[in-house]
């Protein structure tokens, strides 16, 4: 076998090496949350690293206890998971609709400090949220948001908007500007461009900043505990389950359940529209 063959073979199998590594690192702490929440508390105690969940202790009541409300016994997760697609649905759908117009005159219109926006939007991630977490907690508060979905949700679009517009900046630019000159010649004004031309163009790269927003509303845990940690009535998942990780009380069957419910709508998002969102992320970045 002669050198090349040799070291084409050593990456084929390196490589699959490397994948199986990621898998196992990536994918193992969710089958054994899984497994965990699966399993009755007095079983797991008995043989806490067993992996697979026999027929005989099969059990779902930890996910009844869960999503039950706490009136009927339960950590009212329904509840939170309601409050949370509220949150990060109405975050991602109104930073959309301020990204957009701001991403298109970015990226096409002519102004003093265009070229210095995009190195402002980005300069907000420069300081940590916890920099910014007092004074927007002492601004909600005077204004009376505090405690409310509006004013976390407020607080969410101002954390994705500065990335959104980036991100869809960089998309726009790659669509022809011949296209838009066309269509203004047969008549169509700046608006009737943008509707008609560049919004069906730039549909992957909206999906994607979309799908990234969600995400991020999602997940959020430290704006929800500032702004909602004295209203268990609208506690997102996120923070309902970090609180319940802190009750001595609760079981660790729960809590694993209470994580799946938090992980396993973003792992099904995210698989579902994976060649969307890794397209609409990467459309432009030559010209970024």
């Amino acid at each position: 076998m002669d050198r090349d063959a040799l070291e084409t073979r050593t990456l084929r199998y390196l490589r699959w090496l490397v994948i199986a590594g990621f898998v196992l690192v990536t994918a193992f702490p969710f089958y054994y949350m899984l497994v965990l929440s699966l399993r009755p508390i007095e079983r797991l105690l008995l043989d806490p690293g067993a992996l697979i969940v026999s027929l005989q202790e099969f059990t779902v009541d930890t996910y009844a206890e869960v999503l039950r409300s706490r009136a009927d016994g339960g950590q009212g997760f329904l509840g939170f998971i309601g409050n949370s697609a509220i949150v990060a649905v109405s975050a991602a759908a109104l930073a959309l609709v301020v990204s957009i117009p701001g991403a298109y005159a970015v990226s096409r219109l002519r102004f003093f400090g265009r070229r210095q926006v995009s190195v402002l939007f980005l300069a907000v991630y420069l300081f940590p949220s916890i920099v910014i977490a007092i004074p927007l907690f002492v601004l909600f508060s005077r204004l009376g948001l505090r405690g409310s979905l509006i004013g976390l949700i407020l607080v969410y679009i101002s954390q994705v908007v500065p990335v959104s517009v980036y991100m869809l900046k960089n998309y726009f630019e790659t669509i022809p500007i011949s296209l838009e000159e066309s269509a203004a010649i047969d008549g169509a004004g700046r608006l009737g461009i943008i509707r008609r031309i560049s919004l069906p163009l730039a549909a992957p790269s909206i999906m994607a900043v979309a799908l990234y927003n969600f995400m991020i509303a999602w997940n959020e845990f430290l704006f929800a505990l500032l702004f909602l940690v004295d209203r268990p009535n609208r506690w997102t998942v996120s923070l309902g389950l970090s609180l319940l990780s802190n009750g001595v009380e609760v079981p660790k069957t729960v809590l694993m359940a209470g994580s799946v419910i938090l992980t396993l709508p973003i792992v099904i998002l995210f698989f579902a529209s994976e060649r969307l969102l890794t397209e609409g992320l990467t459309a432009g970045a030559e010209k970024g």
